[in-house]
């Protein structure tokens, strides 16, 4: 079925490249960075090795495979540089991605302001994110309580209080059912291109150890930022 339309596409669509494009300018002193997850990673493992490159034939992969469970890839895409930060997990939990944000934002000074760009997913609007920005931002403000009162109340007044400005930390969530509005997801596609649709896995710790391997890899051979040409501007009035 045709998603819905989100009615405030435009405005935050707008907003996520404005992001981007602002990204390079102030490096210096803003980290901007685009998050997301992979999960469901497969460690499939071939039941027969490959067949090389001859000439005349292509390299050849066995279509068969034994399944040794999944892993969960938590990623965040750094705009500037291009580089990429991971963690591979067992699941993706609200507390597996605040200890992941925690670890990147403990990485800058205390002066660092950051602008992370996600979407909607309810473990970016949790109670355990609303806490760190706040700790980290130095907030007093009290907090409320979850499904009681206060920002904490709701998804709604938890995201408000995440996007806004004055904060050192600000989150920009992409509009509903455009994912491809996230720079992570470019780098997503990479990934599975080179590593993950061309492999075998052994085991879920065969794949964990090879993934971080190529995150190493690609940002010491490969990494550039993305060309961001959207304008975010509406193409109708």
């Amino acid at each position: 079925m045709t998603p819905r339309p989100d009615p405030d596409f435009d405005i935050k669509c707008s907003g996520v490249c404005t992001v981007y494009q602002n990204a390079r300018r102030n490096k210096n002193t803003v980290r901007t960075v685009s998050i997301d997850e992979m999960t469901g990673v497969q460690a499939r493992e071939r039941i027969a090795p490959d067949l090389p490159l001859k000439p005349g034939k292509i390299e050849r992969h066995e279509f068969e495979y034994r399944r040794h469970g999944t892993q969960t890839l938590i990623a965040a895409f750094d705009v500037a540089s291009g580089t990429v930060l991971g963690a591979v997990k067992d699941h993706r939990k609200e507390e597996d991605f605040a200890v992941f944000l925690e670890n990147i934002i403990s990485s800058e000074t205390p002066d660092t302001r950051w602008r992370i760009v996600c979407d909607n997913l309810n473990t970016h609007l949790s109670e355990s994110v609303v806490r760190l920005v706040a700790h980290h931002g130095h907030i007093k403000e009290d907090l409320g309580k979850k499904g009681k009162h206060g920002i904490l109340k709701s998804i709604a007044s938890r995201e408000n209080f995440l996007r806004d400005k004055r904060h050192r930390i600000v989150f920009h969530y992409t509009p509903k059912h455009a994912s491809w509005l996230n720079q992570i997801e470019i780098w997503f596609s990479i990934l599975m291109r080179k590593l993950l649709s061309r492999s075998s896995f052994s085991s879920r710790r065969d794949l964990k150890i090879r993934i971080e391997k190529f995150i190493e890899y690609y940002n010491t051979t490969l990494a550039k930022p993305f060309k961001w040409t959207m304008t975010g501007k509406p193409l109708t009035v």
